[in-house]
């Protein structure tokens, strides 16, 4: 299940809060004297790999180092990290006693003790303990990660054009796909611009601002702990998908609505839309958002529906009728929810220029698909609006 491979730093790379990259120069193939043997992946003589400090330690160049390589072994994602599971030359200190008993990551060998934001040594824990309503706060639900930055500039852009306070927004991130937060630059990046007040990191998920157990308390966290005007929900970077209708992780954005709506807050689901996949399922309004608020969804959620301007070349207006062909069954009297056009503009767009993190999904960035970054975007615009 997993394949191993040892190394020593040569040289260090960039980092961000949480983690360092590093280049490691692999040693040979244990039994086989100088390379791989006939059944181990051919691997390259270094790797890029990726450290977490506050799971690992601090480690410099000289550093012999063991290595998770399964993704690059089978061609997979992981940013293509080598994952370095523990320095093996010298141990990292003890962390300092404190409190704190939540562990993640759960009996895997590299689980994490944390002080949960709901554990009962943390001084939030009165506040949680009986705490059980948003008290109508907008909760924007997305399918991937790359959404987050998108829903955040149109939060924005729609509170300026409105002569408003800029909204104070806290990022809920689920389990589903990168366990630690510290693996996302996204959320560094929004964090150290102040576009984003919190990290809330919930489930199996670490390496948040704050630990919360479940969803709901990260949802409870968000409002009577970091004080948010409105929430965005969604997973971490490394979506996971298998091409079948129900084995993809953004399954859990429908139980994200019915979190929101458990406590009185006011769901908004967030179209994953793609003018450029070349795959049909994702081409328009992708299956994954029509599964997830179609049929796991069992609440009702606001759906913002982006209304792309006039497009001289066919393009847009052409996606626009099939987004709103595939929407359809989502409102009554064929489903639940309410649908709500969202002009998706020129202006909306310039918006999502002047983020201060890098767009990217699915490998392709504002200018390749401006379709799925407008359509994350129009939903923090209709969240701001829901705030009056």
């Amino acid at each position: 299940m997993i394949t191993w491979r040892a190394g020593v730093v040569v040289s260090l790379g960039a980092t961000w809060p949480g983690a360092a990259e590093l280049t490691v120069e692999l040693e040979p193939v244990p039994g086989t004297g100088t390379g791989p043997t006939e059944t181990a992946p051919v691997l390259p003589g270094t790797v890029r790999a990726l450290a977490y400090p506050e799971l690992v330690g601090e480690i410099g160049v000289g550093a012999r180092v063991l290595l998770n390589v399964s993704a690059q072994a089978r061609g997979l994602g992981t940013g293509g990290y080598a994952l370095v599971v523990a320095r093996t030359d010298a141990l990292p200190a003890d962390p300092p006693a404190g409190p704190g008993h939540l562990v993640k990551a759960r009996y895997t060998p590299l689980q994490a003790m944390v002080l949960g934001v709901d554990d009962q040594e943390s001084t939030h824990h009165e506040v949680l303990r009986d705490a059980d309503d948003l008290a109508g706060m907008p909760v924007v639900v997305a399918d991937l990660h790359s959404a987050l930055p998108a829903i955040v500039a149109g939060a924005r852009f729609a509170a300026a054009r409105a002569g408003r306070p800029v909204p104070r927004v806290a990022y809920v991130m689920t389990d589903g796909g990168a366990l630690p937060a510290w693996f996302s630059r996204t959320v560094a990046g929004l964090r150290s611009s102040g576009w984003v007040e919190a990290c809330i990191t919930t489930g199996q998920s670490f390496g948040g601002d704050l630990e919360a157990v479940t969803v709901h308390t990260g949802l409870l966290t968000a409002r009577h702990v970091v004080g948010a005007d409105l929430v965005v929900v969604a997973q971490g970077p490394g979506n996971l998908g298998t091409g079948t209708r129900w084995g993809f992780s953004g399954v859990a954005a429908g139980e994200a609505v019915n979190a929101s709506a458990t406590l009185g807050g006011r769901a908004v689901a967030s179209l994953r839309v793609s003018g450029a996949d070349l795959r049909e399922r994702h081409l328009g309004v992708s299956h994954h958002s029509l599964t997830a608020y179609g049929r796991v969804a069992l609440a009702s959620a606001d759906v913002p529906v982006p209304r792309f301007d006039p497009d001289p070349h066919g393009g847009l207006d052409a996606l626009g009728r099939r987004v709103d062909d595939q929407v359809a069954a989502l409102a009554a009297p064929h489903g639940r929810h309410r649908l709500v056009d969202v002009p998706a503009d020129a202006d909306l767009l310039s918006a999502l220029a002047g983020t201060p993190v890098r767009l990217s999904t699915m490998g392709r960035g504002l200018e390749q698909d401006p379709a799925a970054f407008l359509a994350a975007a129009v939903a923090g615009v209709h969240a701001v609006a829901l705030l009056d």
